[in-house]
């Protein structure tokens, strides 16, 4: 079973660019005129424009003067430019995907449904295009799967210099999703969980998430191994302060690879931890709080003007997967049932 799992492509070294001028390529495109496909779906707030502003352009990075990982950052969030200077200078390529991910407000208010797998089925439904939820109706063009296969492909014709064509999957099917790392804050580092228990992909980075904590998604059978989630939250953000974010790490079984380490008293590899937590000054402001443990405005930074969390971040999208830490007991005062 293991060698049906290691795919071909996990072995074989990542192509050196061919670019007589190598440097970072910022790229993006409108997913609507990237694929005609592509709908808009008004009625969960996934339009293609806004008070006259596009809202489909998706964004893209690699450097090519850094040593290639093989690897494809997919961003389920905004997107965050100090992040993608970031990861392509430790040398993954990256994209910003626009998908359907306004329909929180539209849908209810308060918490969800008593059906402990409403959003997960939602989330599911965004991520891959395919029929999991009632509640919404989003197409495959309009999935996060496909978006990302149609950027692909158009950047590999768009960008040849940065060998894009490596992460798509032989036939024109689809990306070779065991070179994706999936990556996210906050309801896109949720997502990016979900989508990774159904999808196979190489590591999942989640940011002040995984949220979703009045539902049981997160112990499910995950076709991603458990070692390859990461996390990382401050502990003023009201998720951590509520045990929202240690209840979905234990239920991803991310105890059976370190304790939870605090990076503001500790350096990489931070025990082979998959749960890393901060307590940097961030003004004593929950909302700072959350948008903290990315780079931009509200990271904090030293007296030099460097953000704190350099080596954490690295360490995130780059610790090797088979490096682990001694498994520890689950938290008892990590509240698990949520509704009561």
């Amino acid at each position: 079973m293991g060698l049906i799992l290691l795919t071909g492509a996990a072995f074989a070294a990542p192509p050196a660019y061919k670019d007589p001028s190598p440097k970072r390529y910022d790229l993006n495109a409108r997913a609507s005129k990237i694929d005609p496909r592509a709908k808009e779906h008004p009625e969960i707030d996934f339009v293609f424009e806004k008070d006259g502003k596009p809202q489909d352009t998706e964004h893209a990075c690699v450097d090519t003067s850094v040593a290639p990982q093989g690897k494809l950052v997919i961003w389920l969030m905004g997107h965050n430019q100090g992040l993608f200077e970031h990861v392509s200078g430790y040398g993954l390529h990256a994209i910003q995907v626009h998908y359907a991910n306004g329909w929180f407000s539209k849908l209810y208010s308060g918490p969800p449904p008593a059906d402990d797998l409403f959003l997960s089925n939602i989330r599911l439904e965004a991520a891959t295009g395919e029929d999991h939820s009632k509640a919404v109706d989003i197409p495959k063009p309009d999935g996060i799967m496909e978006r990302s296969f149609q950027f692909v492909k158009w950047l590999a014709k768009e960008n040849p210099q940065g060998n894009w064509d490596q992460f798509l999957a032989p036939g024109g099917k689809g990306l070779i999703w065991d070179k994706v790392i999936l990556a996210g804050i906050s309801h896109g580092s949720t997502t990016a969980a979900r989508m990774a228990k159904e999808v196979r992909v190489d590591r999942v980075v989640m940011f002040s998430g995984p949220r979703d904590q009045y539902e049981s998604w997160q112990s499910l059978h995950s076709a991603t191994p458990s070692e390859r989630y990461f996390g990382f939250s401050h502990v003023l953000d009201d998720g951590w302060k509520n045990d929202h974010y240690c209840r979905s790490w234990q239920m991803l079984q991310l105890n059976d690879y370190g304790p939870i380490v605090n990076i503001d008293s500790a350096t990489p590899p931070y025990s082979n931890s998959r749960r890393l937590i901060t307590e940097a000054d961030v003004k004593n402001d929950p909302n700072r709080a959350h948008g903290a443990v990315v780079p931009g405005g509200n990271s904090p930074k030293d007296k030099s003007g460097k953000y704190l969390y350099e080596d954490t971040w690295r360490y995130l999208f780059t610790h090797p997967v088979n490096e682990i830490g001694e498994r520890t007991a689950p938290d008892p005062n990590c509240k698990m049932q949520q509704r009561k």
